[in-house]
């Protein structure tokens, strides 16, 4: 007889059963399966920087159910999870938890113990005791992630848990990218770059969003041979860093102008008048206001008059070709503050005309920022994604007319987002918590890094940090010094890593050498965030299932699902 409580209570259910489940291993894949019976589902990893929310629970409950029903139809599921640690969010968590800052030029503290309570002035750290106490917070964090999750019953496979931080993913990444680089899909450029100045680093066109701001439109008075030609700008801040004036050639009222020079107000530089086909009416080519700047400035061969710093202030010297004299009323200051002053300069002069006239327009922001976005020259890491490539660009929608979108409509979306590219990605982050590149520069004797011949480990010696780790060759006394080495300084972009899932919770990529190996392919599942490399001429995702309606493809948003198990370094056996 079964004795039936006085009065039933769910207490402790949910442990009970996620402690029985664990022991039976009732959702451990079956690696025995054949390919024709298993069912894989690849979700991004969540990141760990904080508390859950029910959006958590409402996009990995869609997913879960669909896991479930696989099995009901006798699939042997393929159901990893992973946390996502490394990154911009988990830094921000340990600055506010522990009201710290990292400051690399502070040596490391061995007994370093963190305040008790965060004040409102956060004490600077080194680079490694940021590092530690980032370490430290994300495992206490997954393990929270880990009981809610074990909590609601979602059926992964707890043994095939990972993270985006530790060795097995930082060596799939480092690896990956190496072989970026072999190919030549890796490159690094100086170029104008999207700059978060609050968090100093670049970010990449997926991260940006769009907000609505307030703003003006400001007449300004051009020289021309002693005439007055009008300008209308919304950053007349930037007029120092002005290089060109440009119309459309088709505009009748401009093309007696093209070939001729104007001189800039305040500040009198001569600049040419040039014609291109982007845009309508003239305006002013800064370097740099805004991404139509960065294409004027590239196609027309300009030159470059950088004025805002990474700290987002104006550079206390003037660039080149630009008097001093009126550069000092803005050298050091913020932009806001710069237009102030610079629109009270043109007022005296008698260069703006009329009054401003408000607007509300779209400006550029990081999706996590709470500044505009400044575009300043950097030297960066990119990888090739199609958006300069049109025949790579036409591999990866071929690619995606592959794959069956669940909802179909999300295979236009995704068509719209590759379409949309304007650059390569953007992977080098000016962080510290992530993972780093695995390079170092050789030190001439002149003390400036030879980035033209970087120093690079082998595939053996990963993990590697070029911050502690030293190149074959070199010893620990020659870092930084004349005929030594520089370790570079910069951490790959977090989705750099998680977009590798497949190869992190399978622990390889496949063998480049195998027959039907497709960079195409590879270029194509990195795009989506899944990484997923095959070596059959199939498409290693076979299903997109999106959850909910999201406005983007490539977040959080994704699962994918495919009908086989990721494989093995040659690239036949199923894992």
């Amino acid at each position: 007889m079964i004795d039936i409580p006085d009065k039933p209570s769910l207490d402790g259910l949910e442990k009970h059963w996620s402690r029985r489940w664990e022991e039976r291993g009732t959702y451990r894949f079956d690696r025995t399966a054949t390919r024709d019976q298993v069912f894989s589902i690849d979700t991004p990893p969540p990141t760990v920087s904080g508390d859950l929310h029910i959006g958590h629970v409402f996009s990995y409950t869609h997913t879960d159910t669909v896991a479930r029903f696989q099995r009901m139809r006798g699939r042997r599921v393929f159901y990893p999870m992973g946390w996502d640690d490394n990154g911009l969010p988990t830094e921000r968590r340990v600055q506010n938890y522990y009201g710290v800052r990292c400051d690399p030029s502070i040596p490391y503290d061995p007994g370093f113990q963190p305040p008790a309570e965060p004040s409102k002035h956060q004490i600077p750290i080194s680079r490694r005791n940021f590092i530690e106490l980032c370490q430290q917070l994300t495992a206490r964090d997954e393990q929270t992630f880990e009981e809610l999750w074990r909590r609601l019953g979602l059926s992964v496979d707890w043994s095939l848990m990972y993270t985006t931080i530790g060795d097995v993913s930082r060596t799939a990444s480092q690896r990956a990218f190496l072989r970026n680089l072999a190919r030549g899909e890796a490159y690094q450029a100086d170029a104008p770059t999207m700059w978060d100045v609050t968090f100093q680093t670049a970010v990449a066109q997926a991260e940006m969003e769009d907000r609505d701001r307030p703003g003006a439109y400001y007449r300004l008075a051009f020289d021309l041979d002693g005439d007055q030609l009008a300008i209308d700008t919304t950053r007349p801040e930037l007029l120092p860093a002005c290089v060109a004036l440009v119309a459309h050639p088709d505009d009748r009222r401009y093309r007696p102008l093209f070939g001729r020079t104007s001189r800039t107000p305040l500040f009198g530089v001569e600049i040419p008048i040039l014609a291109h086909h982007l845009g309508s009416g003239i305006a002013m080519i800064c370097t740099f206001g805004d991404l139509t700047d960065v294409t004027w400035w590239r196609e027309l061969a300009l030159p470059t008059r950088t004025v805002i710093g990474r700290d987002g202030r104006f550079q206390l010297e003037p660039p080149a070709g630009v008097p001093g004299s009126q550069y000092r009323e803005l050298a050091g200051l913020t932009v806001k503050q710069a237009r102030r002053r610079i629109i009270e300069l043109l007022g005296a002069s008698g260069e703006l005309l009329g009054e401003p006239r408000p607007i509300t327009h779209a400006v550029k922001f990081y999706e996590k920022g709470e500044l505009p976005l400044e575009i300043v020259s950097s030297r960066q890491w990119y990888i090739r994604n199609g958006g300069r490539d049109e025949s790579l660009r036409e591999a990866m929608l071929a690619r995606g007319r592959e794959i069956h979108w669940v909802p179909e409509f999300m295979r236009h979306r995704y068509e719209h987002w590759v379409n949309g590219l304007n650059g390569d990605w953007l992977i080098s982050r000016q962080r510290y918590f992530g993972v780093p590149f695995p390079v170092w520069y050789p030190l001439p004797a002149s003390g400036e890094p030879d980035y033209d011949h970087p120093l690079l480990p082998s595939e053996d010696q990963l993990p590697i940090d070029p911050a502690s780790d030293v190149p074959s060759g070199y010893t620990e006394d020659q870092r930084g010094e004349p005929e030594g080495f520089i370790g570079d300084p910069d951490v790959m972009d977090t989705w750099a890593t998680s977009s590798l899932s497949p190869q992190i919770v399978c622990g390889s990529l496949p063998d480049r050498s195998t027959d039907g190996y497709d960079p195409a392919s590879e270029a194509f599942d990195a795009q989506l965030g899944s990484g997923s490399l095959t070596a059959t001429s199939e498409p290693a995702t076979h299903r997109i299932v999106t959850i909910g309606t999201p406005a983007s493809v490539g977040r959080e948003s994704l699962t994918r699902v495919h009908r086989f198990p990721p494989v093995k370094d040659d690239g036949l056996t199923p894992v």
